[in-house]
């Protein structure tokens, strides 16, 4: 059987990555019900949370895209702590705590891309 280099661990995390802030700007863009009662937990007004569920569904897009083809340092940490925080949110806002366990790969796989990043950063500067 053949080994797995490192290279298609970090292209598959790169794809699964892409694909759930691809998901989460499409949904966010159709300014799903749900998502805005998240942002009014959160302490906006609903005129506040249409307008930012906009903007939200734009930046998830764009970081879909930036990690799909070059994930960045700092667009890898945003997407974990974005991430992290909208698996958050569900419990804060009333919904069970398995609402936040469910998510835990939407925030566990760029976690494990940055991980894996900084493992290919640190290896590629001792053999240089």
């Amino acid at each position: 059987m053949k080994t797995i280099d490192l290279k298609t661990i970090e292209y598959i995390l790169r794809i699964v990555v892409s694909l759930t802030f691809l998901g989460h700007g499409v949904v966010a863009l159709q300014q799903n019900p749900v998502w805005l009662g998240y942002l009014l937990t959160a302490g906006f007004s609903i005129e506040q949370a249409k307008t930012l569920i906009i903007v939200i569904g734009v930046l998830d897009l764009i970081v879909a895209v930036i990690i799909l083809l070059k994930p960045f340092k700092y667009v890898v940490l945003w997407a974990i702590f974005w991430a992290f925080l909208t698996a958050l949110i569900r419990p804060v806002s009333g919904e069970p705590v398995w609402a936040f366990v469910e998510r835990g790969a939407n925030w566990g796989a760029p976690l494990a891309l940055y991980f894996l990043l900084q493992y290919q950063i640190k290896n590629d500067s001792k053999q240089n």
